[in-house]
C-alpha cells in the first residue's frame, strides 16, 4: 500500500525533464537580469533604511556573489541555476531584514520560489525550499526580532516559523501543479497523451547516455493518410491517429517509448539491437493489418516503418539515429510502402543526390534543359502513323539525360509537375499544329496529365488557351491519366475530365489495368481511349494467360466504344497477336523510338521490319 501511494506521489509531481535548450536559456537570461538588478536595489534601499554605507554595499555584494558561479569556465545548467537562484533568495533574505521583520516583506519568498520554478528543475527548486525553511526555522528562532514583526512570534519562534515555512510550502505546491502542467502540456501531445517530439528526443538522449550498447529507432509514417482527410473529415483522421496510437503501444516492449512527431509521423525508441527493433516493427506492422473502424466504415492501415540502430549511424547523436530512420522509411515508401527498411550507409548520400536533384530540376524550365521527345502511335489496320504521344526528358547539363522514373516523381511530389506538364502541353500542341500544317491532314497529339494537374483549378482554363493560341483544334488532342487520378477525389476528376471532354479533346486512360479500381470506376471516366499497359503486352505469343486477358480488355473497350491502344509493342510476334485480336493502335519500339520532332516524318508509315532497341522504362508526362 506504501508503495502505491509513493508511485502516485510521483506521478502527481513534475518530472524534472530538462527543457529545450533554447527555453531555458530565454528564461535563465530573464532570471539572472533580475537577479542583478534587485541585487542593486537591495542595497539602494538599505541606505534609504538608515543603514551605512558600507552595510549596504555588503549587501548588494552578498546578494551579487552567487551570480558569477555564471562566469566559470564550463558552468552547466545545474551550477547557472542554482548561483542566480541563491542571489534571488539572498535578497529576499536581505529584504526581510532591511524591513525588520515586516510581514509583507515575506511575500518575496513566494515570488522567488514561483520564479525558480520557471526552470522546471528539481535543484534551483529544492534550494530555494531549503533555504525558506531555513530561514524561518533557524533564524526566526535565533533572532527573532529579525525575521518577525510581532509579539506572537518573538514569544513563540518556532510556531510562526511553521506558519511561515507552512505557506510557502503551500505555495510552492501551486508552483509544482503549474510545473506540472507546463510539463505535460509542452513534453506530450495533446491527441494521443504519446511523448511529442521534444520529449521523444529527450528519452532517446538519455537512453543513449545511459546505456552503452545498442539503441534503434522505428520511424512510421501512415501511407495515404492524407486520403483519410480529404474523403472522411479531420475528425474521422484524428479519431484513427488515436486508434493508431493505442495499437502502438501495445506493440512496444517496457521501457521503449512511442512519440508523435506531428502529423501522421511516429517514432518508437528500443533500447536494443536492429533485431529487437525489427520484432517490434513486425508487432506493429502485423497490429495495423487488422482494419479500423473510423466514421461508422472499416479501414485498413498502412504503414511504412524505417528502422536505424547505433551500429550503422557512425555515431551515437540523437539527430543521426533519428534521420537515419527518417530515410529508411521514405526508402520503404519508395519500394511500395506497408513495409520495414532498415537503415544502410549510403542511404544518407543518396537522399541529398535526391535533393540536388530536385533542386537542379526546380531551374530546368526556365534554362532549356527540358526537352518534348514524340513517340508514334500506329493504325494496325495499315500501318499509318495517326498520332504521337508527346514524352519529356531532361538532358542536365552534368549528368546527361536523367531517366524520367527519376524525376518525375519528385516533381509531382513537390508540385513543379504543374508547371513543367504545362510547358509540355504548350510545346506538344504548338509542334501538332505544325505537323498539321505541313502535311495537310489532322495528326494526332497525346499529352500526359497527372495527378496533380488534374487536381490543379487552372488546368481547364490552361487547355483552352493554349488550344486557342495555337489554333490546333480539340478533337486533336488527347490527354492521358491513369487511374491513379481516382484514389484522392473520385467527383472532383470526373468532373474535371468531364470539363476537358467538353472543350473537344478526347481522353485517355493510360496504363489500363495497373490501378485499384480498374474495372469498378471505367464506367464513371468520360473517356474515349483505352491504353493497356506494357506489363500485359510483352508475354503477348508466350503466355496464353496474357492473350487471354488483353483480349477481354480488347473486348471491354469494343462495348464501351473506346478506342484501344496497346502500349510497349517490341516484336513481330506482339504486332501479329494483337492484329488477331481486332486491336485497333499500338504504340512500341517496334513502330519507334521516343525522339524530338526533327527527327520524326509526320507523313510516314510504319518502316517495314523495324528492329525495335533495347527497352527503356518510360515515366509519363
Amino acid at each position: 500500500m506504501e508503495l502505491s501511494a509513493f508511485g502516485r506521489l510521483r506521478r502527481a509531481l513534475p518530472e524534472g525533464r530538462p527543457l529545450p535548450d533554447e527555453v531555458w536559456q530565454r528564461r535563465h537570461a530573464v532570471l539572472l537580469r533580475l537577479a542583478a538588478v534587485q541585487a542593486l536595489a537591495i542595497g539602494v534601499l538599505a541606505l534609504t533604511r538608515g543603514w551605512s554605507g558600507p552595510a549596504a554595499l555588503a549587501a548588494t555584494a552578498a546578494a551579487a556573489y552567487p551570480l558569477t558561479a555564471n562566469l566559470l569556465p564550463g558552468a552547466g545548467r545545474t551550477l547557472r541555476a542554482a548561483g542566480t537562484t541563491v542571489s534571488l533568495l539572498a535578497t529576499s533574505v536581505l529584504l526581510v531584514h532591511v524591513f525588520d521583520g515586516l510581514t509583507e516583506a515575506h511575500f518575496s519568498f513566494f515570488v522567488v520560489v514561483g520564479l525558480v520554478s520557471l526552470y522546471q528543475d528539481w535543484t534551483p527548486f529544492g534550494l530555494a525550499l531549503a533555504v525558506v525553511v531555513l530561514h524561518h526555522g533557524l533564524v526566526g528562532t535565533l533572532f527573532p526580532h529579525s525575521v518577525f514583526h510581532h509579539d506572537a512570534a518573538f514569544r513563540d519562534p518556532w510556531v510562526w516559523a511553521a506558519v511561515h515555512g507552512g505557506f510557502v510550502l503551500a505555495a510552492s505546491l501551486a508552483n509544482l501543479a503549474s510545473w506540472r502542467l507546463n510539463e505535460r502540456q509542452g513534453l506530450f501531445d495533446p491527441l494521443t497523451g504519446l511523448a511529442n517530439r521534444t520529449r521523444f528526443m529527450q528519452g532517446l538522449v538519455r537512453l543513449l547516455e545511459r546505456r552503452s550498447g545498442q539503441v534503434s529507432v522505428l520511424f512510421l509514417d501512415l501511407d495515404d493518410f492524407k486520403d483519410v482527410n480529404d474523403t472522411l473529415g479531420h475528425a474521422a483522421g484524428d479519431q484513427l491517429l488515436t486508434t493508431v496510437s493505442e495499437r502502438l503501444l501495445a506493440c512496444t516492449r517496457v521501457g521503449d517509448e512511442v512519440g508523435r512527431l506531428g502529423g501522421d509521423e511516429f517514432a518508437v525508441v528500443v533500447g536494443g539491437d536492429a533485431t529487437a527493433a525489427a520484432a517490434v516493427g513486425e508487432r506493429v506492422l502485423a497490429a495495423l493489418a487488422e482494419p479500423v473502424e473510423v466514421a461508422g466504415r472499416l479501414l485498413t492501415v498502412h504503414v511504412s516503418l524505417g528502422l536505424a540502430d547505433t551500429a550503422t549511424a557512425g555515431d551515437r547523436r540523437p539527430g543521426t539515429l533519428l534521420r537515419n530512420a527518417d530515410l529508411a522509411m521514405y526508402e520503404a515508401k519508395a519500394l511500395g510502402k506497408n513495409r520495414m527498411v532498415r537503415y544502410v550507409p549510403g542511404m544518407a548520400e543518396a537522399a541529398q543526390c535526391e535533393a540536388d536533384l530536385l533542386q537542379d530540376l526546380a531551374a530546368a524550365t526556365r534554362s532549356g534543359q527540358l526537352e518534348v521527345h514524340y513517340q508514334p502511335t500506329i493504325d494496325l489496320a495499315d500501318g499509318r502513323t495517326t498520332g504521337y504521344e508527346a514524352l519529356v526528358r531532361w538532358r542536365h547539363p552534368g549528368r546527361g539525360l536523367v531517366p524520367p522514373a527519376e524525376f518525375i516523381p519528385q516533381a509531382e511530389a513537390s508540385g513543379l509537375v504543374v508547371e513543367i506538364g504545362r510547358w509540355v502541353l504548350e510545346r506538344a500542341v504548338s509542334q501538332a499544329a505544325a505537323w498539321t500544317a505541313e502535311t495537310g491532314r489532322p495528326i494526332g497529339i497525346a499529352v500526359n496529365l497527372s495527378p496533380r494537374q488534374l487536381s490543379d483549378d487552372d488546368v481547364v482554363t490552361v487547355v483552352a488557351r493554349v488550344l486557342a493560341d495555337t489554333g490546333l483544334p480539340a478533337g486533336q488532342l488527347t490527354l492521358e491519366v491513369t487511374e491513379g487520378v481516382l484514389l484522392r477525389d473520385v467527383d472532383e476528376a470526373v468532373g474535371r475530365l468531364a470539363a476537358l471532354r467538353a472543350l473537344g479533346v478526347r481522353i485517355a486512360i493510360d496504363d489500363f489495368g495497373t490501378g485499384y479500381s480498374s474495372m469498378a470506376y471505367l464506367r464513371r471516366l468520360p473517356a474515349d481511349v483505352l491504353k493497356i499497359d506494357r506489363s500485359f503486352v510483352q508475354d503477348l505469343g508466350s503466355d496464353g494467360r496474357s492473350t487471354t486477358l488483353v483480349a477481354s480488355m480488347i473486348e471491354l473497350a469494343r462495348s464501351l466504344g473506346l478506342e484501344v491502344v496497346a502500349e510497349g509493342v517490341e516484336t513481330p510476334q506482339q504486332h501479329a497477336v494483337l492484329g488477331d485480336l481486332a486491336c485497333s493502335h499500338a504504340q512500341g519500339y517496334l513502330f519507334g523510338r521516343p525522339l524530338p520532332a526533327p527527327a520524326h516524318d509526320p507523313v510516314g508509315d510504319m518502316p517495314s521490319g523495324a528492329v525495335p532497341e533495347p527497352r527503356e522504362e518510360v515515366a509519363a508526362l
